[in-house]
């Protein structure tokens, strides 16, 4: 028995060992990433961000030092939205709050018209609670609490045609973990104009079964096995898609794995969201034939912590965005054609 705990006590030291010297290479390998991205790249960030050796080194994932630097670059600004835009949306919303505190309390909210989308204002208080609730920072009372606030209410005022949708609350708070307020509110509106974003968030149906049936294309191109598993279940993307997408994986994956998967959104944009998730499909296959509709719906929507980084991005890395010679785009493309002809390409996504 003394040997056995002996032995037990080696290998526990040796693994010890081996997790301190993977960690110390990986900071190193930050710090010196973090000196190429300041030195060389952001000062020449049109000519270089799409040279391969910067492509190489933005998958590997970004230094947390210029992460929001480079988010903002990557998401860009064609709205154009300033910081002195989003103080006056911000004092509108702080307007609309007043009023709502004033003439209204939270349980009144339920019967406010659809259509008045800047209501939602008061929903917003409701959803922060719930976001990233294990590190405590924006709960009320929190550090980030009223940035979270201010950022959600502003985009309410500035988009009412949107308003507030569960789950922007993780992506303003990513954001906000990474960028001043400011600059937080101008990536996160940039960000949720995207096309995919818009349809998610709009809950554009006939848009969202678009996305869903290009992604069943590459499902079944590179898990054919689990995608006839899946069928034989009628079990259709949008079971646990959804969630992934309206928060970018922020509320699916541990929060330093979700932020390795936005740096390579920010870099490929909404291809890599369903790359992703094709990733996520491949990691856990074997687990996933065993299992029936429920089990596997409840495995994918509560992911297991245990996720690694390395593990999972080897995964997305083995998923090939190609289907025969057409890329994403272009499959996306003849899906919206084909539905537009009524050809529904016996998707059952789209069936369902």
């Amino acid at each position: 028995m003394v040997a056995e705990a002996k032995k037990r006590e080696i290998k526990e030291a040796y693994k010890r060992k081996k997790i301190m010297k993977e960690r110390f290479k990986q900071e190193e390998n930050i710090a010196s990433a973090m000196v190429i991205w300041i030195n060389e790249i952001l000062p020449n960030w049109e000519v270089m961000r799409s040279t391969r050796r910067v492509r190489e080194l933005w998958w590997q994932g970004l230094p947390p030092s210029v992460r929001g630097k480079v988010w903002s670059l990557a998401v860009g600004n064609e709205l154009n939205i300033t910081p002195e835009l989003y103080e006056i949306f911000l004092s509108r919303a702080k307007e609309r709050w007043k009023s709502f505190s004033e003439t209204s309390s939270e349980n009144d909210m339920e019967g406010v018209s659809l259509a008045d989308r800047e209501a939602s204002l008061e929903l917003i208080k409701l959803d922060i609670s719930r976001t990233f609730p294990s590190l405590y920072i924006f709960q009320k009372g929190g550090p980030y609490h009223d940035v979270l606030h201010s950022i959600l209410g502003a985009y309410t005022c500035y988009r009412p045609d949107v308003g507030y949708v569960q789950g922007m609350s993780f992506i303003a708070a990513v954001l906000i973990l990474n960028l001043e307020e400011a600059d937080a509110f101008i990536a996160f509106a940039n960000l949720l104009n995207k096309p995919c974003q818009l349809a998610f968030f709009r809950v554009d149906h006939n848009m969202m079964l678009k996305y869903f049936a290009t992604f069943e294309v590459f499902f079944e191109e590179n898990l054919s096995k689990l995608f006839l598993h899946f069928k034989s279940y009628s079990l259709t993307p949008d079971i646990y898609l959804i969630d992934w997408i309206f928060t970018l994986y922020s509320k699916s994956l541990p929060l330093d794995l979700a932020c390795r998967v936005w740096d390579v959104f920010c870099r490929d944009g909404e291809e890599f969201l369903f790359r992703t998730g094709l990733g996520i499909l491949r990691l856990y296959e074997d687990i996933l034939l065993q299992m029936d509709f429920i089990h596997i719906a409840q495995f994918l929507t509560k992911l297991p912590e245990d996720i690694t980084s390395e593990k999972l991005f080897s995964c997305i890395a083995a998923i090939q965005m190609q289907n025969s010679t057409k890329k994403w785009t272009q499959v996306f493309a003849s899906v919206m054609k084909d539905i537009k002809e009524g050809d529904k390409n016996n998707s059952p996504a789209l069936k369902s």
